[in-house]
């Protein structure tokens, strides 16, 4: 029996030998979270399209390996549209600023959809009827939902769905991402990659970080930038395939990476039903699939206060999505939180149970500390706006926000994230008895009742306090 584990052993070494790739790359993170120090995060790549900006957090970096996600932002300018695309991995998608609209499409479902000049044909029957066969059909157009997207909301977007935006709006729209590069519906390795049915990502890399960045970046593997797929098929079966003459199917082959993947449009697009005008809100969708596909809610908001989860007159609130309030997160097994935190106020040192954490800061400033499994302080910044930062499962974290408060929005590994607080009135300290609290930190039996209840009813989010001396 142990001659047969050996044997398996070495024939795994050998094929990670072969395919050059580092066993501990394959093993989980275990291997991967051995991080001496944590720090804020700058994109590794970032890029100039048609119609607006990307930039992306890549998994080589080692907080993201340990965590084992990437995270990508996406500036869209007015009357721009992000192209289509899809990931093997579910992401969740933070709206910053801006609106647009949002198209996802699932394989199967009804396309049930008409554009308004289809509906305002359909309602003149006899005129309609009277024009040419060709005009007809150029004019009816069928598509599935489409989505209004605000700022505030956190949308779902599962792995293999094809999605695409549009910025109908007068301002920039801005969205922050993070998609679960360990989730088992990727069955890839863990590295980021976008599937994109048009444009490409432009030649020409514009690199950001330090000489030793950019060093290690040209060290590693060249990757090429993210192409449409139609690029590597012959145009002959693309022609046969969609039964359409060879040149338009060269069109859909063409090099258009200069533009990038976010395009100007010539013109407005209007010719689609709109969110605002669906008359058929809430309606079920008779093909066959049920509620986790067709016709479930992928968009949910976070800055409603009648929503909020936690919720201190003197410290702040936090607004939490996760599988009972989005149930498609339940088969995406991930979650989000959006936290405001009054000036000077503190969110109480804590660990999480069931999740990594990316954390995008999205106003103000606060100190925040994290403390690994040997006691080691591993991180102790104050961060801003824009600032990137992974908290890995189980290391303790604390966050004091400035003078001007803090807002963030977290991104979790976890569709039903859990925390266990480390002071305040659920904490794992007050559950303790006072006895158990006195002979750990020989402490008297006094000091160690004050310990279990300084903070009163103050849960999760603490006011300023000025009882620090000793």
């Amino acid at each position: 029996m142990a001659a047969k584990i050996v044997l398996v052993l070495v024939l795994s070494l050998l094929v990670y030998a072969v395919s050059g790739e580092n066993p501990s790359a394959c093993t989980g993170s275990a291997q991967q979270c051995r991080l001496q120090r944590l720090r804020t995060v700058k994109p590794t790549r970032q890029w100039e399209s048609e119609g607006g900006r990307t930039e992306l957090w890549e998994e080589s970096e080692e907080e993201f390996q340990c965590a084992g996600v990437a995270a990508i932002r996406h500036t869209v300018l007015p009357n721009s549209l992000y192209l289509p695309n899809f990931q093997p991995a579910p992401m969740l998608v933070y709206i910053e600023k801006g609106e647009g609209l949002l198209g996802l499409t699932y394989p199967g479902c009804a396309e049930t959809y008409e554009s308004q000049t289809s509906q305002e044909l359909s309602r003149r029957r006899s005129s309609r009827m009277a024009q040419p066969q060709g005009e007809r059909s150029r004019r009816s157009d069928q598509h599935q939902r489409i989505h209004r997207i605000r700022r505030g909301d956190i949308l779902a977007i599962p792995a293999g769905a094809a999605h695409w935006s549009y910025n109908d709006g007068n301002e920039e729209l801005v969205a922050f991402a993070v998609m679960d590069l360990n989730n088992q519906a990727n069955q890839l390795d863990r590295r980021f990659r976008s599937f994109f049915l048009a444009g490409g990502e432009p030649r020409q890399e514009h690199m950001e970080g330090d000489r030793e960045r950019m060093r290690q970046r040209r060290s590693r593997q060249q990757r090429v930038g993210f192409q449409s797929l139609f690029s590597g098929f012959s145009e002959e079966l693309l022609a046969e395939a969609y039964n359409i003459p060879v040149n338009i199917a060269r069109r859909l082959q063409e090099d258009d990476s200069q533009r990038g993947i976010i395009v100007r449009c010539q013109e407005e697009m209007r010719r689609m039903i709109r969110p605002d005008e669906d008359r058929q809100e809430g309606q079920r969708w008779l093909n066959g699939l049920e509620e986790a596909g067709c016709t479930t809610r992928i968009i949910h908001n976070l800055d409603s206060q009648r929503e909020s989860d936690f919720v201190s007159r003197q410290g702040g609130r936090v607004n939490i999505v996760n599988r009972h309030k989005l149930p498609i997160l339940r088969f995406m097994d991930m979650s989000a939180e959006k936290g405001h935190l009054f000036p000077n106020a503190m969110y109480t040192p804590h660990w999480s149970m069931t999740d990594n954490r990316v954390v995008y800061v999205l106003r103000g400033e606060a100190r925040v500390q994290i403390v690994d499994d040997n006691g080691n302080n591993v991180f102790d910044e104050t961060v801003k706006r824009g600032d990137v930062f992974v908290i890995p499962q189980f290391y303790a974290v604390t966050s004091k926000a400035g003078n001007d408060g803090f807002e963030y929005v977290t991104i979790k590994t976890s569709g039903q994230p859990m925390k266990s607080p480390m002071a305040g009135y659920t904490s794992v300290i007050r559950a303790m008895p006072i006895d158990v609290l006195a002979n750990s930190y020989q402490m008297s039996l006094r000091d160690a009742q004050n310990l279990k209840d300084s903070r009163g009813h103050q849960s999760f989010l603490l006011s300023s306090s000025s009882r620090s001396a000793s």
